[in-house]
């Protein structure tokens, strides 16, 4: 049954809900309410296909532990059909494993379920704009894995000059991270934060953080 309504303004992107628990879809849709439009519901791996299938919503808010077979293969059972579906992952799981799967599979983003209904609402819209969503901590498994997908010969031959801490640092630093910020996030000092980088600027014969974050994004290091 579509939860479309009348009232329902059509200028908000529209977004089928995919979990197995009633009253989490239900509590999805009061938080999202006003903020996107919600018109449907899906609690299985085959009702979900049929469901964005049917409704062609621009965004499928999708959790990744479903009966039938998870999240992926809602995502693998749909991408025939329709290859541009945009599906931003809801989960009660942060474990890495499950975060690269679904990325892997074709997710836009990913965030847990501690999330707030304005900030849901609001990476619903940017996944719908085209922008890839994570929550923080996330988003470092997810540049880890790819980084870790290619050997450093095959990114650049100056990559394997960096450590794997200098390489942390330098991707906190890419993402616009202040010293003090990246210190606290990894768990060292700022005076250790500001080693790395001063090494990084001489193994990369780089003069600057600017230049070092525009090395990193060329590299594709970070988004």
């Amino acid at each position: 049954m579509s939860l479309r309504t009348p009232e329902a303004d059509r200028s908000f992107p529209t977004v089928v809900v995919v979990d197995d628990h009633a009253i989490f879809r239900r509590g999805v849709r009061a938080e999202l309410e006003g903020r996107v439009e919600v018109i449907g519901e899906a609690e299985s791996v085959e009702e979900a296909a049929r469901r964005i299938l049917e409704l062609k919503p621009d965004v499928v808010l999708l959790d990744v532990h479903l009966p039938g077979g998870g999240g992926v293969e809602v995502i693998r059972q749909v991408a025939t059909s329709r290859p541009a579906q945009r599906f931003l992952a809801l989960s009660v799981s942060d474990a890495a494993d499950d975060v690269i799967a679904i990325i892997r599979a074709g997710a836009r983003g990913y965030v847990t379920k501690t999330i707030g209904g304005e900030e849901l609402a609001d990476a619903i819209r940017r996944v719908h704009g085209g922008d890839a969503v994570f929550s923080p901590r996330l988003a470092g498994f997810v540049l880890d894995a790819f980084a870790g997908s290619m050997t450093p010969a095959e990114v650049d031959p100056e990559l394997d000059q960096l450590t794997a801490r200098e390489r942390e640092v330098l991707r906190h630093l890419a993402r616009g991270y202040l010293y003090k910020e990246i210190a606290h996030r990894l768990g060292i000092s700022a005076k250790t934060v500001e080693a790395h980088v001063s090494a990084v600027l001489r193994k990369l014969q780089l003069s600057n953080r600017h230049e070092l974050s525009r090395w990193a994004v060329e590299r594709r290091l970070v988004d």
